[in-house]
């Protein structure tokens, strides 16, 4: 551990010993996505207070620990991963009701975005239990953050966490045609064997400006914006460009007119009626291509399911 870890410890006893942790609570910890200075003061404190740690992967949350000075035996470490967490819940809820502080962390970032954590903070509350959120490190906010991703007029506000596309070909082209349709913000996840794919089917998206993060914290961090057509050459000019961990935002583009009302008659009609008849109404009352809102009601279909 380092001198200036010491010194975190020391601060995150006197910043947050003084607050309430109640007995038979998960506390869902967020951890550092690669910079290990990006723990929060309370996150500290509460691996320290706990009295287990469950986590994604026992060996890598003891590696963490160590960089802090937190050392923990592993008796007190209990894995629950995508593969057992539904079980696993079960016994952590034995130990919350006993009053025990149970921690859970993932191997990076917030649990249950992308991560497993979800399940496990089900079952807790099902069971009337609590389950208290120590915010910290997203690769997905601090994407966002820096990307510029300003909504233009006529243009939704927000943002959409669509996480990782399918693997296979054709169901990742189904899925980028669905995000074509979705005007706001979007955010996506990939990892780096499968980057090179996501900026082929993202190239369909012509002109639409993709912001990709790679490696957020770490040291060789790298952002960069352009048209989605570009971002396949933009990897290929270096192979590291091609490494690391990626969040890719699609900016929000602007529905403009009357194509803009075209899709809100649409969207409306669609609640009502079956597709076929929202489409010629739609069609009737706007003007608008029927085919171009037959693509469009049955993208608004899609993304519903």
């Amino acid at each position: 551990m380092s001198t200036s870890f010491a010194l975190a410890l020391e601060a995150a006893r006197n910043a947050a010993a003084q607050q309430h942790y109640p007995q038979g609570a998960l506390y869902v910890v967020a951890t550092p996505i690669g910079n290990l200075a990006d723990i929060s003061l309370r996150a500290l404190h509460v691996l320290q207070l706990v009295d287990c740690i469950a986590c994604e992967d026992t060996r890598h949350t003891q590696g963490l620990l160590r960089s802090y000075g937190l050392e923990r035996p592993g008796s007190q470490l209990l894995a629950v991963h995508q593969h057992n967490e539904a079980q696993a819940a079960q016994q952590l809820i034995a130990r919350l009701q006993q009053g025990q502080r149970i921690a859970y962390v993932s191997d990076a970032g917030t649990p249950g975005v992308s991560d497993p954590g979800a399940r496990l903070c089900a079952a807790v509350q099902a069971s009337g239990l609590r389950c208290i959120p120590l915010p910290g490190a997203s690769s997905i906010t601090a994407a966002i953050s820096v990307a510029g991703a300003v909504a233009p007029a006529h243009s939704a506000e927000g943002f959409v966490f669509q996480g990782f596309l399918p693997t296979k070909s054709a169901e990742r082209q189904a899925a980028v045609q669905r995000l074509a349709a979705e005007p706001r913000c979007t955010v996506l996840l990939e990892a780096p064997h499968r980057i090179a794919d996501l900026a082929t089917a993202l190239a369909t998206l012509a002109q639409r400006p993709v912001t990709l993060a790679r490696e957020i914290s770490k040291q060789f961090e790298e952002i960069a914006t352009m048209p989605a057509c570009e971002l396949y050459a933009w990897l290929q000019a270096q192979p590291q460009r091609s490494k690391g961990e990626f969040a890719v935002v699609l900016h929000p583009v602007a529905v403009q007119g009357d194509e803009g009302q075209g899709l809100q008659v649409l969207r409306l009609l669609l609640a009502e009626l079956p597709t076929k008849p929202a489409v010629r109404l739609a069609a009737e009352i706007t003007g608008m291509p029927r085919n171009q809102l037959y693509d469009a009601a049955l993208a608004l279909k899609q993304a519903e399911e």
